[in-house]
């Protein structure tokens, strides 16, 4: 029997989780590697870092009071660096909003069941 384990986060990954959580506190904090789905792009073919592309959800009170687009830049330049260091981040989906937003989104607006975490957050 063989066993297969998932490799843990990557160094990027770590750092993004770091600076996020130090940054804003969040009470949600999801980040998904998608790098592997754009290994053969052209812009990755001379790129061999797995570390490109990533998905991330924050769910942070400090995002009260400010617009999508200014939640967004705020992490945009949080992460300056490491977007602009060769083979760092190429590519970063954001889904920002605050507590009360994310409670909100948990409810399936039509039928007012409950939907999991990881739907609402989409």
């Amino acid at each position: 029997m063989s066993t297969h384990s998932k490799p843990g986060p990557g160094p990027m990954e770590q750092l993004i989780r770091k600076s996020i959580s130090d940054t804003f506190k969040p009470t949600e904090l999801l980040i998904i590697n998608e790098s592997y789905k754009h290994r053969y792009h052209a812009a990755m073919r001379d790129v061999s870092s797995t570390e490109t592309h990533f998905r991330v959800t924050v769910v942070a009170e400090a995002f009260s009071g400010q617009s999508p687009i200014q939640r967004q830049r705020s992490i945009y330049a949080l992460l300056k660096k490491e977007m602009a260091m060769e083979g760092g981040i190429h590519a970063l989906t954001l889904v920002t909003k605050t507590p009360k937003e994310y409670e909100a989104a948990l409810v399936a607006p039509k039928s007012g069941s409950r939907q999991e975490p990881a739907e609402a957050m989409r």
